[in-house]
């Protein structure tokens, strides 16, 4: 059975119903993989690993993956809400992030891409991969979104 040691990492889900160790990944649609993977590994710096003939793992430092699945028709139409998140170390970084985007376009086939700005405390723009999903490249300056969001707790109730 796998345990996990470290108590910043084992969940506080006593009163659950399912009692899981971890998230460990998400999913995606991909038309190409090995598109996919360029765009995943060249652009993004994301980590991959190919598991299977129609599948791939792509991570960030985290025990969390995306598996990409490759499909020959498009499935769901994403929206700019429907995006992934990589956090990037200064506003420079997203600005040079932005301009990379725009002069590699072509090369890693990005459908769209916003313009930077500051909304909710974080600095950042989206882009549009070849497969329709949306990246937000990301900084925020209070430290780590993902902490503080946790750290904060709840804001609002539920109604």
């Amino acid at each position: 059975m796998l345990e996990i040691a470290d108590p910043i990492f084992k969940p506080d889900n006593q009163n659950s119903v399912v009692k899981p160790l971890m998230m460990t990944h998400g999913t995606m649609e991909c038309r190409n993989l090995t598109e996919s993977r360029k765009f995943l590994e060249e652009f993004l710096g994301m980590e991959c690993v190919r598991h299977n003939p129609d599948g791939m793992h792509a991570r960030c430092g985290m025990k969390f993956s995306i598996v990409c699945i490759q499909t020959e028709k498009p499935g769901n139409t994403l929206t700019i809400l429907n995006h992934w998140g990589l956090d990037v170390e200064s506003k420079e970084a997203v600005d040079e992030a932005h301009k990379a985007a725009h002069e590699m376009k072509d090369k890693y086939k990005i459908k769209s891409i916003t313009d930077p700005i500051v909304r909710h405390g974080i600095y950042s723009f989206y882009l549009e991969d070849l497969d329709g999903n949306f990246w937000e490249i990301e900084y925020y300056d209070g430290g780590s979104v993902h902490e503080d969001a946790f750290d904060f707790g709840d804001q609002y109730e539920d109604v």
